[in-house]
């Protein structure tokens, strides 16, 4: 685990001085151990170290082939590393430490570009091939390790964080309108696109490949679909149970390969808790296990996360704690680089600060619910799919009543008949979607207005629903979550607020074997009698608390609705409808200030106005305030570059 950098100039020339340890700088937190960077003609790599596996010195990157044509830098781990290492040492392969990051350099010289389909992990790397004078990026399936690429003159830039491509200079502050759209409608920004016209995400499940000076290339070496067909479902339910238990209990034994303390995420959710479940069956001594809640937040997990760690009798640590929202809201939003409105990014943050100071790993239960079928919006799918084939006039005369629910509480029923009536991918939109394109409209200026008259979030909704086979609704729209909302918001979240504190979170659920086990489950192993994750939850009835099996779904979400009416509003009012916020022309104040007014008078409209300081915020810190970035990632250059070690081509 760790932050990787590189810089690849044109065929003649060689990367600006000083430019990759600045984005090694921008990313320290990300690798606390130390780091290095390998120059070779027009090529610089770079990389920042948490040791995890081999905490010698020979594990540090970049890593270099035995005959010093092929140099890696890698983020991430490769759990199948010790049966890859065998195959190739038999193939004469030469190791020089017992780093699975090791492992890419040689596969890479067996199979090429192939490298990526042959890893069981989390990954994100760079080789350079010196002899064919070419670069190549590799992201892992699902995308639980980030790669961001920008392309200025003839230079080409990579970074595991975005903040450490803008330590160049030349590239752009231009905001990209289509992905502030997208942002709104969603609450992060979906890939392959960022905030910023000049700069790209990898998609998961892609590879990127780049000459000196050339456009680069991706394409797409892992698609889910075509591997979930390539096996046959379980042929009973019994059989459906057994699969799915040793699938996941295999997962997270093979994630439990570290030479540092590890320990589990606790949240008291079915899915965290069948990890920690699993863990604790493996473990010759108590899991740690960490959980955290909030002083005024309501009603909290934190006992059914006891209920857990007694059971196990695992080292169970707890945090309450009151945070300070106006404090953290900036610094959440340099680490993301972009806007991100997710506010369970916050209590993600103090969790893994929390975690970070008793172990250098943790396990998480992120993607049961994408996988196995979990989220509520799959059951109100499922019955709105059942009322579409209701005779028309009375679907008509339902959706009419539902219409006309009054008032602001019951505005989730207004949209719900709108759900009905749409089409599949904008009537799901009604149940995730946070700004819905006609409030969207209402806010912006008219230029912007027009621009957006289309719905372009709905429309690529769209696209991609309409490449995937036909079948029930929980089953497409999970197949869309584990597109979309899984890499971009989940598993960016966990990675950014893990990283900041520079702890490692491993999701076994996200193991592709796993995934591809729950596409191929049919919807009734996952949806039954209107709940979620119905086969999941019994091939581990045995493991868990009864109350753990039968409590509601609960999300790790801020109490929005109740802080930005209350102790937050005035916050929230001064910051969006500032001079600063008035002067980006993309929102009509006084429509602003109608949505301020209307939560302060009882209607829910506690996400939109956070995506809109989360927005607002994320201007501040990262465009009017990239040249204040910028200069403190020089000032701090010259002390860290002392820290890195410098490598030449062997």
């Amino acid at each position: 685990m760790c932050g990787i950098a590189g810089a690849l100039a044109g065929p003649m020339d060689v990367p600006p001085p000083g430019l990759v340890a600045r984005m090694l700088v921008a990313q320290i937190h990300r690798g606390p151990d130390g780091g290095g960077m390998l120059a070779d003609g027009p090529v610089v790599l770079g990389h920042r170290r948490l040791s995890i596996v081999d905490l010698s010195t020979a594990g540090r990157q970049p890593m270099i082939s035995e005959d010093g044509s092929v140099a890696v830098v890698v983020n991430g781990e490769i759990y199948n590393h010790v049966a890859l290492r065998r195959e190739l040492h038999d193939k004469g392969h030469t190791f020089r430490s017992q780093s699975d990051s090791e492992v890419v350099a040689h596969l890479y010289e067996e199979v090429g570009d192939r490298t990526p389909e042959l890893l069981r992990g989390m990954f994100a790397f760079a080789v350079w091939d010196s002899r064919r004078r070419r670069l190549l990026l590799a992201r892992d399936r699902f995308g639980e390790k980030p790669l961001y690429y920008a392309r200025t003159g003839d230079t080409f830039l990579f970074a595991s964080e975005i903040g450490a491509l803008l330590a160049d200079e030349r590239i752009g502050r231009d905001v990209d309108l289509a992905a502030l759209d997208a942002y709104l409608a969603l609450q992060y920004v979906p890939h392959p696109g960022t905030i910023f016209g000049d700069i790209k995400k990898l998609s998961p499940g892609c590879v990127l490949v780049v000459e000196p000076g050339e456009v680069p290339r991706v394409r797409s070496y892992y698609n889910l679909a075509d591997r979930a067909r390539r096996g046959p479902p379980p042929a009973t339910e019994a059989e459906a149970i057994a699969s799915i238990r040793s699938a996941v209990e295999e997962a997270v034994e093979i994630r439990l390969m570290s030479d540092v303390p590890l320990g589990a995420f606790l949240s008291g959710g079915v899915d965290s808790s069948i990890v920690v479940a699993c863990m604790a069956r493996r473990s010759s001594r108590p899991v740690k296990t960490f959980a955290v809640g909030f002083t005024d937040a309501g009603a909290t997990e934190l006992p059914y996360a006891r209920l857990v760690a007694e059971r196990y009798r695992t080292d169970h640590h707890e945090l309450m704690v009151d945070p300070d929202m106006t404090a953290l809201l900036p610094s959440v939003m340099r680490h993301h680089g972009e806007p991100f409105g997710d506010t369970s990014a916050i209590p993600t943050r103090y969790l893994c600060e929390m975690t970070r100071k008793d172990v250098v790993v943790a396990l998480s239960g992120d993607a049961g619910d994408e996988v196995f079928g979990g989220y509520r919006r799959y059951v109100w799918a499922h019955v709105a799919d059942l009322l579409r084939r209701l005779p028309a006039p009375i679907r008509a005369a339902l959706t009419a009543v539902m219409r006309a629910a009054p008032g602001g509480r019951l505005r989730w029923l207004r949209r719900y008949a709108r759900a009905i009536e749409q089409g599949e991918a904008t009537g799901y939109l009604e149940f995730i979607g946070h700004f819905q394109q006609d409030e969207r409209t209402a806010l912006y200026t008219p230029d912007l207005a027009r621009r957006f008259h289309n719905d372009q979030t709905a429309e690529r909704f769209a696209a991609l629903l309409g490449a995937m086979p036909e079948g029930a609704s929980v089953d497409r729209l999970a197949a869309l979550d584990i597109q979309t909302y899984l890499p971009d918001d989940i598993l960016t979240k966990v990675d950014i607020a893990s990283m900041t504190h520079g702890l490692e979170a491993r999701a076994p659920l996200v193991d592709h074997p796993v995934v591809e086990l729950g596409v191929r489950l049919p919807a009734t192993a996952k949806l039954r009698h209107l709940e979620g994750k119905a086969l999941f939850k019994q091939a581990f009835a045995d493991l868990l608390p009864a109350a753990i099996l039968s409590r509601g779904k609960r999300g790790f979400a801020l109490p929005t609705r109740h802080w930005l009416g209350g102790k937050l509003h005035a916050f929230a009012r001064e910051t969006l409808l500032s001079t600063s916020a008035r002067s980006r022309g993309l929102f009509q104040p006084k429509a602003v200030e109608a949505l301020l007014d209307r939560h302060r008078a009882g209607e829910d409209h506690g996400e939109r106005i956070w995506n809109l300081l989360a927005l607002e915020v994320w201007y501040r810190e990262m465009v009017d305030g990239r040249a204040r970035f910028v200069a403190d990632l020089k000032r701090r250059e010259d002390q860290a570059t002392a820290a890195v070690e410098s490598l030449a081509p062997s």
